[in-house]
């Protein structure tokens, strides 16, 4: 078994601030005595739990950021109304699955970053992940036959791709890339 090595003050900050905004949040009191303690909490728990840092790509494209929002915004919009015609013309007669998506990405961040999305997008939420083996379970309302079920998949699998688009590594882009080439011919 490895060591691992503890990640410098310096890095450890941004971890403290934000433990320290949280607890003053939670306790809705953000006067100095309450942070100060708030402070003494979050050093104790980021010393005697270690969390391993987050590996981050390197880049971020801002215009599909933009472009991520705008699509986002209107897949919550469609599958709120969606759900709500479920929930009214179908009621209990719709059928639900539970579908495992095998993610392309290895990053503990894309594969969070899909998760939080599909959460956040009524009728879809994830249930369980594979770290193994990046597979998310995900819970997918109105799915009753298995053409339905691919193309949830196809969705999902179509989030982690605009996700590496915007934040992944060259490697990762450079296998989405190569993956779409070989799918359609095109070489996008």
């Amino acid at each position: 078994m490895g060591t691992a090595t503890r990640p410098s003050r310096w890095h450890r900050l941004p971890l403290l601030i934000w433990l320290v905004v949280v607890w003053g949040a939670l306790w809705q009191d953000f006067s100095p005595g309450n942070l100060v303690f708030g402070l003494l909490i979050a050093l104790a728990v980021s010393y005697a739990f270690y969390l391993p840092p987050v590996e981050l790509s390197g880049r971020f494209n801002l215009p599909r950021a933009l472009a991520f929002g705008l699509w986002f915004l209107k897949e919550v919009s469609v599958a709120s109304f969606q759900v709500l015609y479920w929930a009214v013309a179908k009621g209990p007669r719709i059928r639900n699955a539970v579908i495992a998506v095998p993610l392309r990405s290895r990053s503990d961040l894309i594969m969070t970053a899909v998760g939080h999305v599909l959460s956040l997008i009524p009728g879809s939420l994830v249930v369980e992940v594979d770290r193994g083996t990046s597979t998310l379970y995900v819970h997918a309302m109105n799915t009753p036959t298995p053409e339905s079920v691919e193309r949830v998949r196809a969705g999902i699998q179509d989030i982690e791709a605009r996700l590496i688009r915007l934040m992944g590594s060259r490697e990762e882009l450079a296998a989405l890339a190569a993956e779409v080439r070989d799918h359609d011919g095109s070489g996008r």
